[in-house]
């Protein structure tokens, strides 16, 4: 079946790719805009940005070089304070600096309650924890509060629009990285290549074994692949401070993790510093090596 296109329109408020952008979509009441810290104070005059609304705020965990995001929602306050000047506290307080980037959803008609930017709240948090492509900053989960099963309905619509238009602002907060069974050990069919590491582990006398998946984005070490647990001298600096930080439990990693390049993905397995496209096989035994030269 045909997917259904959708009609978007992109808005350079600046006139150019890094400034303030809007965004609307045809049949829908949402707006979103997303923000560079730097340009909050040219929104003053915005009336929508003194709404009720859900907010994100992006930028980079600097213990381990991921993307981080904080998700948080935003009531209308007295003399009309709203998302605009929620923005501005995370602004001034010295705790935030890591944020570069804040995406906000609206409404046009400024429909939004307190019932309703709670469930989005809560919701979106869920998305973003089930996705794993962020760090997530927030201490703890948002409260869902207490909904009716008709507005439940109503918000559920626009989330899969604001999941659209999240992904054109440029943040894949809400797109898996891989769509794979529970477990890594059942088969996957379809078109990205499934990898396998094996050695045995002189360091920790264990058997190490891990797949990974080769996408159009670069390689997934898998959830429920074994992990070395010990590092070698030679292990890369980044991946030492990921492994520290990644959940891994007993050696087994609990998230899938996306790399760039298939020797840092077999270094995270192994260490240490190896050539992932030697260490990397598909079912057959061939190398990744041999794969490309293929």
């Amino acid at each position: 079946m045909r997917k259904q296109g959708k009609n978007l329109n992109v808005f350079l408020m600046d006139g150019t790719p890094s400034g303030r952008v809007k965004c609307t979509m045809a049949n829908w009441t949402g707006v979103s805009y997303r923000i560079p810290r730097t340009a909050l104070e040219l929104c003053r005059e915005r009336d929508d940005l003194k709404q009720s609304g859900v907010y994100f705020l992006f930028g980079t965990d600097e213990a381990n070089g991921r993307d981080m995001v904080y998700i948080g929602q935003a009531g209308v306050r007295k003399m009309g304070e709203g998302i605009l000047y929620r923005l501005q506290e995370h602004k001034r307080n010295p705790n935030n600096d890591y944020w570069v980037q804040a995406v906000v959803l609206t409404t046009s008609n400024n429909s939004f309650g307190q019932t309703e930017i709670s469930f989005l709240e809560h919701h979106f948090y869920k998305l973003a924890k089930e996705c794993s492509r962020f760090n997530i900053k927030n201490a703890a989960e948002p409260s869902l509060g207490n909904i009716t099963e008709e507005k439940e309905s109503e918000l559920f619509e626009f989330v899969e629009n604001a999941k659209v238009v999240m992904g054109v602002l440029g943040f894949k907060l809400f797109e898996p990285l891989i769509q794979i069974p529970q477990s890594i050990q059942q088969n996957i069919n379809n078109d990205d290549l499934l990898l396998t590491l094996t050695r045995f582990s002189k360091k920790s006398k264990q058997q190490i074994q891990a797949q990974c998946k080769q996408t159009a984005e670069g390689f997934i070490v898998l959830k429920g692949s074994q992990i070395e647990q010990i590092d070698s001298q030679t292990i890369p600096t980044t991946i030492a401070e990921l492994r520290k930080n990644s959940s891994i439990i007993n050696g087994q990693l609990q998230e899938n993790i996306l790399f760039k390049s298939p020797s840092y993905a077999a270094s995270f397995v192994l260490g240490g510093h190896v050539n992932g496209r030697i260490y990397w096989k598909d079912e057959n035994g061939k190398t990744l090596k041999e794969l490309e030269q293929r």
